[in-house]
């Protein structure tokens, strides 16, 4: 069975995934460490894991728990590399899907924005979602769902 793991601190899109999980009959799992209370979903296939808080408190139970049947949504690329180290799937709210391909440039541009941070360059946060990201986001969570499917089944 394919589950969806959701980083659900930041998460724009965690309806969109409900909608798909729904669709489909996957389980869900949204973690947050609490710093930001989340609604609950309401629903029987999701389920709200609240971690103690600390860095990667919840990075660390969905690494631990994540397979290669499984996504992760998550925008945090350091999460997405250990999730594709389990040969899951990652892929952004934004609907970039994470891959081994792509992950080393991803790693290594977010570790320049650190460096211009702490040396005191403003580089800005993410843009707010559009319309077309939450598409292209749908889109690609299907896709990526349906490949991960075909795979576990094979």
């Amino acid at each position: 069975m394919t589950d969806i793991f959701i980083d659900g601190d930041a998460c724009p899109v965690r309806e969109e995934v409900y909608r798909v999980a729904d669709r489909l009959g996957l389980k869900v799992f949204v973690v947050s460490n609490g710093s930001r209370p989340i609604r609950p979903a309401g629903r029987p296939n999701v389920t709200m894991v609240t971690v103690s808080a600390g860095a990667d408190v919840a990075d660390d139970w969905i690494a631990e728990r994540i397979t290669a049947a499984d996504v992760c949504v998550t925008s945090d690329i350091p999460l997405a590399a250990r999730c594709l180290e389990k040969k899951a799937r990652a892929l952004s709210s934004t609907g970039k899907l994470w891959t081994p391909d792509n992950i080393g440039s991803a790693l290594a541009g977010r570790e320049i924005g650190r460096h211009l941070r702490e040396i005191g360059v403003a580089t800005g946060g993410p843009a707010p979602l559009t319309k077309q990201d939450r598409s292209r986001f749908l889109s690609a969570l299907d896709t990526v769902v349906q490949a991960a499917r075909r795979e576990r089944a094979a």
